[in-house]
């Protein structure tokens, strides 16, 4: 199982971004992470900046930390992709329809909940509850 470090994981979406914009090659998994970083013009200078591999981003200060949120828009990205777990593919394509075909708002019904997921599961110390994280996507498509 791929378990990179914080740094890595950063300098996974650094580096995308650079590739793309130099128009190298890029694989796969960078493609996508591209595309996100493309999704989000409020975080390109920041990743433009070789410091922000060490930026810490604190909630308690109002802060978003804009490689966690592209984490989880790649995580997300790959549960669509294999349906897992099972129903969330169903429950985006809810979400969707109540976003009017807006994929990125859509998507960040779900990121929200995958949030609240992992919050919950670090809170309790056990696995995160994907029947739980699954039935909060379709309560976000509801609302």
């Amino acid at each position: 199982m791929f378990n990179p470090t914080r740094d890595q994981a950063r300098l996974f979406f650094i580096d995308s971004w650079r590739k793309h914009k130099a128009k190298e090659t890029l694989s796969a998994m960078e493609d996508i992470a591209a595309e996100l970083v493309f999704q989000h013009p409020e975080y390109h200078a920041l990743l433009e900046d070789p410091e922000a591999v060490g930026q810490d981003f604190l909630p308690e200060d109002g802060q978003v930390n804009p490689f966690l949120h592209l984490s989880l828009h790649l995580a997300i990205h790959e549960q669509l992709s294999v349906d897992q777990p099972p129903g969330i593919r169903d429950a985006f394509d809810a979400c969707l329809r109540k976003h009017a075909g807006e994929r990125h708002a859509a998507l960040h019904d779900v990121l929200e909940a995958l949030g609240e997921t992992i919050h919950a599961a670090q809170r309790s110390g056990a696995m995160p509850d994907g029947l739980a994280y699954v039935e909060r996507v379709r309560q976000l498509a509801g609302r």
